[in-house]
């Protein structure tokens, strides 16, 4: 008699997700991240070709990671040699989860700041950043808002660019100075990258 195959719905559900580093120093290194309502980490696919697009200009970058979640833009720019990369999260599970993969990857050179983006950069920054990540949760609609606080303050050094994700049809307007760089669309994502020109 054949023994009973265990149901994997019987399984008590993990309270993390893997997460894959795809590519520089930490290629291929498996991290986790807590399993947090409506976060959404950039998949594989879109990351390398954005950070195919960022190749030349990543290395010894400063970077500001607007939306953090799960750490995937992050972390990967620190793997392909990003000097600084700050990431802001607002959740406090994930802000945790964060600050345990940079310890797990023993780096230096990021920063996990918990607290609302938004309010964040109401703040004067103290230098300005070379790359800015926007990939907010969807459903709450930030990106306009996000474009608007980076644009009034000195966030942006010269020719820096600016990566926004969103869903296929969100519509949001940018500053005349920010130069449309790449734009693709994969199933229900699509992400743009910008450069200032000043």
């Amino acid at each position: 008699m054949k023994a009973a195959k265990r149901s994997v719905k019987n399984s008590a559900p993990s309270d993390t997700r893997p997460l894959r580093i795809i590519g520089g120093r930490w290629r291929g290194r498996k991290l986790s991240f807590p399993a947090v309502e409506g976060l959404r980490p950039t998949g594989d696919r879109i990351r390398e070709t954005l950070f195919n697009w960022l190749a030349p200009y990543l290395p010894d970058s400063r970077c500001l990671d607007l939306f953090a979640g799960s750490g995937a833009l992050g972390l990967e720019a620190l793997s392909r040699g990003a000097a600084e990369v700050v990431l802001l999260e607002r959740d406090p599970g994930a802000a945790r989860g964060l600050k345990q993969n940079l310890a797990t990857l023993d780096s230096a050179d990021g920063r996990v700041t918990e607290g609302d983006s938004l309010k964040w950069l109401a703040n004067e920054p103290a230098t300005a950043f070379d790359m800015v990540f926007i990939d907010p949760p969807f459903q709450q609609q930030l990106w306009q808002a996000s474009i608007d606080q980076l644009a009034a303050g000195d966030w942006l050094a010269n020719e820096a660019a600016v990566y926004i994700e969103s869903e296929p049809n969100t519509s949001f307007k940018v500053p005349a100075h920010w130069h449309l760089h790449r734009d693709k669309t994969s199933g229900q994502v699509r992400y743009r990258l910008y450069f200032l020109e000043r």
